[in-house]
């Protein structure tokens, strides 16, 4: 593979179920990093699909009175419709029935049989019917499986196994040679953990048709079908020419991402590597395990009738709303909460009462004033200094954090310099300059807001594609230059002099704020109310309350975090050398339950700069950090945009 292509895969989806937020996350999530990296210029490859073959497959077939192919021909349509709607641009939807798919697994087996890499073996062990996967005795967790935690039956039968053991030591030599391997930095080490605790056994990858007949049928034994696993996995390569198209296969592998939800970390970076290794092909360059979407503190679950249909998000608020809050609202490697109440308060902050309200004072104030067209560039002065460096800022950070799989922060970024638009705006007051007949001045503001915006939607779009084309159209751009392109977002004065505003309705029309669910134990009722004395009552003084002498006592800064380490035998607590300026300090900082070491080296934090020194744990500690918490969730208090260490905060 060339240095310049790009090949991004999601999961394959197991297709017995309805789509939810967790499958339409992931593959927004590879969408957004496709479409920039087309923008760049890369060449680039998206691949999804769907799962098909196992047990639940035929379960469900068998109630439904169908054949298992017609089960996944139907429930498939659920995820093809699902990535319409959601605008993803794949550039191949594979599926494991498919004939390329059974082909490339079948020559596998037979090679790897051959070369004595899979052997016949009895085996005898725990296994549970959803997970379609076997269980050792102490992997279990008060007698049921430790992934879905449902009971599991003891079977005994012979089965052919993959000789993953063989290479444990490889595998782990690879993952610390190579740390970009598994990503984020924690999921690494859970991996290496994983594999340094104990030998690693081999794979049982055959399954009786005695039990399960729905599958790809073993090569050498037509007694036995594919272990799912073993079977998905390859789609990998299946779906860009592994033994099929050797010129396809050496242009996209190995894949810049394997993007995953953390769940299925262990058959990402422990089975597939082994696989790829006694095959003889590359490793993948990145395996990125995200969180999950929480309700609360739960993870959402059929079971638990929490999980958020993706559809009903879509209808209510928008596709593009819901894929902006999907990759604003979780930092990559994190869990995120989701609820409604907080997905309409981020579209009205955001979309609204930013992006959307600059959007419309622009242009209507170009429409009434300007007759619609758009003014001619001015030079800079001081007055634009502040909005030029916030969006040509935006431009590079956003780069840089695609590049470090950071799109909160990126997004982060950009939405700050649409808020420096705003204050712009507000700060030149062109309502007044166009009541005084300031044509000139007028213009300018306009005309570099507008600049703002252009930077900003070229920046969104490959989050928002349908929203910023409109708004790129509203701006008078033409339409060969509506899809961006990236070397233009890093400079000004690209609006083209003389061209007419399109019509524009409210971009993102403001909503009401949802409600939470009721509490479950309800507040006390009011007391009844007295009866107006006449006189008035005095107001009782608040408690807590500081002046701001008080305020003016605490120093803050923002800091960049050098090093991080654990302090031995403190489990809350991290060691954290942090840069202040020209100075360094060390801070002792009480998140090690919330982060590890190696996700916070680099970021920039807010500290308490004038707290005296104090000693915990042995270890001295000169500044507190900045966090916020709110029940098990704990986040550090960052910034919505660049700015060195040292500066002041307040």
């Amino acid at each position: 593979m060339g240095e310049n292509t790009f090949y991004v895969t999601t999961p394959i989806y197991y297709v017995n179920d309805k789509p939810h937020i967790g499958h339409a996350y992931t593959t927004i999530l590879a969408d957004v990093l496709a479409r920039y990296n087309r923008l760049l210029g890369r060449p680039t490859f998206f691949l999804t699909g769907a799962d098909e073959h196992g047990q639940k497959v035929q379960q469900a077939a068998k109630k439904h009175n169908i054949t298992p192919q017609e089960h996944c021909n139907k429930t498939v349509k659920r995820f093809l419709e699902l990535w319409e709607r959601l605008g993803i641009t794949y550039d191949d939807f594979i599926r494991t029935t498919e004939e390329r798919h059974k082909k490339v697994v079948s020559a596998i087996l037979s090679d790897l049989m051959e070369r004595g890499q899979i052997y016949a073996d009895s085996y005898k062990g725990w296994y549970c019917v959803p997970d379609e996967r076997f269980f050792t005795e102490k992997d279990l967790v008060d007698g049921c499986c430790p992934e879905c935690h449902r009971p599991v039956e003891e079977l005994e039968e012979r089965s052919y196994f993959f000789r993953m053991s063989e290479y444990q030591d490889r595998l782990i030599e690879h993952i610390e040679s190579h740390p970009e391997f598994i990503q984020p930095a924690h999921r690494r080490q859970e991996t290496l953990s994983f594999l340094k605790k104990q030998p690693l056994a081999d794979l049982c990858i055959s399954r009786p048709k005695s039990r399960l007949s729905w599958g790809i049928e073993l090569p050498f034994d037509r007694d036995y079908v594919t272990y799912v696993w073993f079977d998905a996995l390859v789609n990998y390569i299946s779906g860009v020419g592994y033994l099929a198209d050797e010129e396809k296969f050496r242009t996209w592998w190995p894949a810049t991402y394997h993007l995953i939800g953390k769940d299925i970390l262990t058959t990402h970076t422990v089975y597939w590597p082994t696989m790829l290794m006694a095959m003889g092909v590359e490793l993948p360059k990145t395996v990125f395990a995200h969180g999950w979407w929480l309700v609360g503190d739960t993870k959402m679950g059929k079971s638990l009738g929490n999980v958020v249909n993706p559809m009903d998000m879509i209808e209510r608020h928008g596709v593009d709303a819901f894929r902006y809050f999907l990759m604003a609202g979780m930092s990559l490697g994190q869990d995120a909460n989701f609820s409604e109440k907080i997905f309409v308060e981020r579209y009205n902050a955001d979309l609204a009462n930013d992006l959307g309200n600059l959007t419309s004072r622009v242009i209507s104030m170009l429409k009434r004033n300007y007759d619609g067209i758009v003014p001619p560039a001015s030079d800079l002065g001081d007055d634009e200094r502040a909005l030029v460096d916030s969006c040509l800022g935006a431009a590079s950070a956003m780069a840089d954090c695609v590049a470090n799989m950071q799109l909160d922060s990126g997004l982060a970024t950009v939405l700050a310099a649409v808020r420096e638009g705003n204050r712009y705006f507000d700060r030149m007051r062109p309502w007044t300059l166009a009541k005084e007949g300031r044509q000139e001045e007028l213009g300018r503001v306009l005309r570099n807001t507008m600049e703002c915006l252009r930077i900003a939607s070229g920046l969104l779009y490959p989050v928002m594609p349908n929203k910023m084309m409109t708004l790129r159209r509203a701006l008078g751009m033409p339409e060969e230059s509506l899809e961006p392109e990236i070397s233009a977002l890093n400079a000004w004065n690209r609006l083209v002099e003389g061209s007419r505003v399109g019509d524009l309705k409210a971009l993102f029309p403001r909503v009401e704020t949802a409600k939470e669910d009721a509490p479950s134990c309800a507040a006390k009722p009011p007391q009844a109310e007295k009866k107006d004395s006449g006189k008035k009552a005095k107001a009782a003084e608040p408690v807590g309350i500081i002046t701001i002498d008080d305020v003016g006592k605490v120093v803050l800064k923002t800091a960049e975090i050098v090093s991080a380490e654990r302090i031995p035998e403190a489990v809350k607590l991290l060691k954290l050398s942090v840069r202040l300026g020209e100075e360094k300090r060390q801070i002792v900082a009480g998140i090690a339950e919330h982060y590890a070491p190696e996700e916070l080296v680099g970021r920039t934090i807010v500290v308490v700069a004038n707290l005296k020194p104090a000693v915990l744990r042995g270890v001295e500690s000169e500044g507190m950090l900045l966090a916020a918490k709110a029940g098990k969730t704990l986040r550090l208090v960052t910034l919505d945009g660049p700015l060195p260490s040292g500066a002041s905060v307040g």
